[in-house]
């Protein structure tokens, strides 16, 4: 994300919202972003993490504004009306990330629905709800950034656990239709595939390797 650069002391202060903040990479990109001067609205299920993470951002000097918006991305009804809740607090908005994502355990021979739905709640509907409320924002204002956290595990259908992988494949093939219509209206779509990162999806992988921090992808 290298274009989204700091502002300067005479540009307002630019806006983002990060889905998936109470951990992982959507917590570090959140402080990642609070450090380069913007206003960040941390929106995940966890409140209690989430004031924690606005208490630390907040206590920097001369930060820029965290406000916690406590919601689970599987509550799809509540997004429109929280989405410009947050546009009224916080005045604008330049970026918008979903990173909130789960994989639940599955065995080779285990074939369970409610697993599988829960993971496509949160991984592509979640995402698909959020993002669709930012690309209209951007595409009526001619300008801004929507970044989906993917992943290489959706680049082909693996042994282990089906939902995540078919997930991950659908979240990628939404950001680029995003991408395809949007470009053309100043709107950027980032996808983001890392790897093996060290957060709390990890512990669902028997062997994982080339694992890197939540700073690092970040």
């Amino acid at each position: 994300m290298t274009s989204l650069s700091s502002p300067s002391p005479l540009t307002p202060t630019p806006v983002a919202i990060v889905v998936g903040a109470s951990s992982g990479i959507g917590q570090a990109l959140a402080r990642k972003l609070a450090h380069e001067g913007y206003a960040v609205a941390v929106v995940a299920r966890r409140a209690d993490r989430l004031h924690a993470l606005c208490a630390e951002l907040n206590a920097r000097p001369g930060a820029a504004q965290a406000v916690a918006y406590p919601h689970d991305a599987t509550h799809f009804s509540e997004i429109p009306a929280l989405f410009q809740t947050i546009l009224r607090d916080l005045g604008r908005l330049n970026v918008m990330v979903y990173a909130a994502g789960i994989t639940l355990p599955s065995g080779f021979s285990e074939y369970n629905f409610e697993k599988d739905r829960a993971t496509l709640e949160v991984n592509v509907l979640g995402a698909m709800a959020w993002l669709g409320q930012a690309a209209t924002y951007f595409e009526q204002a001619g300008a801004g950034h929507l970044v989906g956290i993917s992943s290489v595990a959706g680049d082909r259908g693996r042994v282990g656990n089906p939902a995540y992988h078919t997930s991950k494949a659908a979240l990628s093939t939404y950001l680029e239709s995003l991408r395809n219509r949007l470009t053309r209206k100043g709107v950027h779509v980032l996808t983001v595939k890392p790897g093996y990162v060290d957060t709390d999806l990890l512990k669902a992988v028997a062997r994982p390797f080339w694992v890197v921090s939540p700073e690092q992808a970040a």
